[in-house]
């Protein structure tokens, strides 16, 4: 299939859309000190980033009990939103890309690993509350990779599978594009490298948000 024919852009939020990821770590390292763990290495904690939240943390530290598991998780997101007073920035070409995506007529949406509260919180510090067609976050649904959420996109937008697309950083968002029969483009300026994406077998891999635009562009 051409991807002429794509009518649903599907973006990964942390890393792909918002220069997030320095934050991601650093918060996930500081809850792993005021929870008494050994810090993971920042390549491992990226590894893991596009996981819903309890899903992430248990992959760093297998062992933990449900009440650590609740704990940990408020140290991380106290530290978080402490850091996100001033919201992560987003992408350099993400707005006008988007903007243009839009006059385009494609369907917009966001599948990412944050919790609903998160998203929300930061739709609204870029004034975003209503701008896509349809917004899912792990906590209202199955974590990457599993298709569920995208699933949910596909219907509420009316789109097949192969009539959409994918654009994520992470491993778990091109598995999760695979596990829905959909093409998927990876970026390679968030959370994994270019080569560590590429035995998921994206379309395109990108390094710079505006690449989009012009590969998209050059099919219409």
């Amino acid at each position: 299939m051409s991807h002429l024919d794509y009518k649903l852009l599907i973006f990964d939020w942390d890393g792909t859309l918002a220069n997030s990821i320095g934050r991601i770590v650093e918060s996930m390292h500081m809850a792993s000190t005021r929870s008494g763990y050994e810090l993971c290495t920042d390549l491992a904690v990226k590894g893991i980033i596009g996981l819903g939240l309890p899903e992430a943390i248990r992959t760093l530290y297998p062992d933990i009990s449900d009440a650590e598991l609740v704990a940990f998780r408020e140290h991380y997101a106290d530290h978080y939103i402490a850091l996100e007073a001033t919201p992560s920035p987003l992408f350099e070409g993400v707005v006008q890309s988007l903007e243009a995506f839009r006059a385009l007529g494609y369907h917009l949406a966001v599948a990412t690993g944050k919790a609903r509260r998160g998203l929300d919180r930061v739709l609204k510090a870029h004034g975003w509350e209503d701008y896509f067609d349809i917004t899912r976050a792990a906590d209202e649904t199955a974590s990457k990779p599993h298709p569920l959420m995208l699933e949910q996109i596909l219907a509420h937008c009316g789109v097949k599978p192969r009539e959409a697309l994918m654009v994520g950083d992470a491993s778990f968002d091109l598995m999760m594009a695979r596990n829905a029969g959909m093409d998927s483009v990876a970026v390679s300026y968030g959370a994994q490298s270019a080569e560590a994406l590429q035995q998921y077998e994206p379309k395109l891999t990108i390094d710079h948000f505006s690449e989009l635009q012009a590969w998209l562009s050059r099919a219409r």
